[in-house]
């Protein structure tokens, strides 16, 4: 992945279904930490909402940081405004994709985008599930699908390419971020 030719999609983190996924601090923590270096490096964002109406809104760290989120349906995000279209159009080939729920709409878009041809990758420590062995199945079948697993500190470092930059140095603080308990 490269700054240039990277989006970052954030799936559905809503409050009302985020506080029922394990782990959940750290999830929100790493996509924020994602967003902010996304921010850096000038990595093109977009995040969505599943059913708005009954699962809430993003949870407003997020929120602030996305900017305008389409509402959606479909449990897959392809569908999601001009998001994909307009990636195209600058270049944009590669996705890494984060957010909730694992194997329903994470796996859903992660299908649909690589049938699109993007390349897929998956920051697997900000994903997340009600349950485990949905987590693990989706990352599983993800994977030998095509899609690249990675994490939020590999990703940023991969934005980031190389050290003794002004980004660096902001990208080497946020890794030394504590996480939530």
């Amino acid at each position: 992945m490269n700054a240039h030719d990277t989006g970052l999609l954030v799936v559905d983190v809503q409050g009302k279904l985020i506080t029922l996924v394990p782990g959940h601090q750290r999830i929100i923590w790493n996509i924020r930490r994602l967003l902010d270096a996304a921010k850096i490096l000038n990595v093109q964002t977009a995040g969505t909402e599943q059913y708005p109406k009954g699962l809430g809104p993003t949870v407003p760290e997020l929120a602030e940081r996305l900017g305008e989120i389409p509402p959606k349906l479909d449990f897959s995000c392809i569908g999601c405004g001009d998001i994909f279209e307009r990636w195209q159009a600058a270049g944009i080939f590669r996705v890494l994709v984060v957010g909730i729920e694992a194997h329903v709409c994470i796996q859903q878009t992660a299908l649909d985008l690589l049938a699109a041809g993007f390349r897929v990758y998956l920051a697997v420590d900000a994903i997340g599930a009600r349950y485990d062995i949905d987590y693990q199945t989706a990352l599983h079948r993800l994977e030998s699908s095509g899609a690249t697993l990675t994490t939020t500190e590999s990703a940023m470092f991969e934005w980031c390419v190389r050290s003794g930059t002004p980004q660096f140095k902001q990208i080497s603080a946020m890794v030394q971020e504590q996480p939530p308990e």
